[in-house]
């Protein structure tokens, strides 16, 4: 039997005391792969579990609260459960089983919460925003460029729970890039926080960098010949999206900076030392970000000034050719009044002359116009 199979059970029931009952029914069923990047093929919440000892994979015994029971009474390894959005009742049993804090667990339910790391007894609570790059042919006003999740994470002296929110952000491939370097697993569970850290925060860089390039591509546009008639809403757009990835980086500074220099219970210096790292990268995607907005507010700005300079050469072109109408319409209109006795009416060549002088008139003002930049 399986532990995960167990633990799948746990998540809908709301006493510990079912889980033996539920390990019998586990039995009969065939082992499946939880490393699904969504929910667990058996329907429930729980994606993976594995308990690990000396960072190394331990077999499943088929007995999850005696599982549990070792590991705390030896003192030696730890439990990593994923769960992808549990419901109330599915979180439950494992709340009562880790004795969570329920505030914590209210916000990893419900979701949508600030980044943060808050301290519940022996317990840390770390919530993290996840963001991925949404591939797109061509940059309009309403593509969507930045799309967001979140990963909660509970880490005890013996346990990890990590509960993802979204459709990316899948940690099947961390688990196995830890489970590929058993020393560093085996400093326990705030090693599996730290790579999760450092993983959230390494998408915040390769997302700018994929940004960056879409800005690129506006920039060129803007500053092409023709910039001027380039459509302002994806630059509108552009700035959305990156106050959607903003939102996601700069309020975890300050948990992450607690994490690299505070002592915490769950977390030796040895680890810390890895916090720093991932702060300096956090601190890079900060600044690259706020780069990236003042980019954005000068290319709108030169945007907007190309804009008014097409228009008063809009407005010279129309003020030149109304000048040069205005000749014919002056004369016509002199020669069209109804009076009797007007030089040159009754004249051979009168007509000629007026569309002679008509001509050259205006030629002489298109080339003046001409010569100034006007036409």
């Amino acid at each position: 039997m399986s532990m995960t199979g167990n633990l799948r059970k746990v998540a809908g029931l709301d006493k510990v005391g079912g889980l033996r009952k539920v390990a019998r029914l586990a039995r009969r069923r065939r082992r499946v792969d939880l490393s699904h990047p969504a929910r667990s093929p058996l329907g429930t919440s729980v994606v993976n579990c594995v308990t690990y000892r000396d960072g190394v994979r331990v077999p499943d015994d088929g007995d999850l609260v005696e599982a549990l029971k070792r590991v705390r009474r030896s003192r030696d390894g730890f439990v990593w459960l994923g769960l992808h959005e549990p419901t109330d009742q599915e979180f439950a049993g494992i709340a009562e089983l880790f004795a969570l804090h329920p505030l914590a667990v209210e916000d990893a339910i419900e979701a949508h919460q600030r980044p943060k790391v808050e301290h519940y007894g022996e317990t840390l609570f770390a919530v993290f925003k996840t963001v991925c790059y949404v591939e797109h042919e061509q940059l309009t006003a309403t593509s969507e460029v930045v799309n967001t999740g979140e990963i909660m994470a509970f880490v005890g002296q013996d346990f990890v729970i990590t509960v993802r929110h979204g459709r990316h952000g899948s940690l099947g491939p961390l688990r196995e890039e830890l489970e590929a370097d058993p020393g560093q697993l085996a400093k326990g569970p705030a090693a599996v926080l730290h790579a999760l850290a450092d993983q959230v925060v390494d998408d915040y860089l390769t997302v700018a960098d994929s940004i960056q390039a879409d800005i690129d591509q506006v920039e060129t546009d803007v500053f092409a010949q023709n910039g001027a008639r380039t459509d302002p809403g994806r630059v509108y757009q552009l700035k959305r999206e990156l106050l959607e990835l903003k939102r996601a980086v700069a309020p975890l500074g300050r948990p992450m900076e607690d994490l690299a220099t505070r002592p915490v219970q769950v977390i030796d210096a040895e680890i810390q030392t890895y916090f720093r790292d991932v702060l300096d990268h956090l601190t890079r995607a900060k600044e690259q970000i706020a780069a990236f907005d003042e980019m954005l507010n000068s290319i709108l700005q030169a945007h907007l000034a190309q804009v008014t300079v097409a228009q008063n050469e809009d407005m010279r072109k129309i003020t030149a050719w109304a000048a040069v109408i205005a000749v014919p319409t002056m004369v016509c209109g002199v020669y069209g009044m109804n009076f009797d006795h007007m030089p040159e009416l009754r004249w051979r060549f009168g007509y000629p002359l007026v569309i002679g002088v008509i001509s050259v008139a205006c030629l002489a003002l298109y080339r003046g116009f001409r010569r100034n930049g006007w036409l």
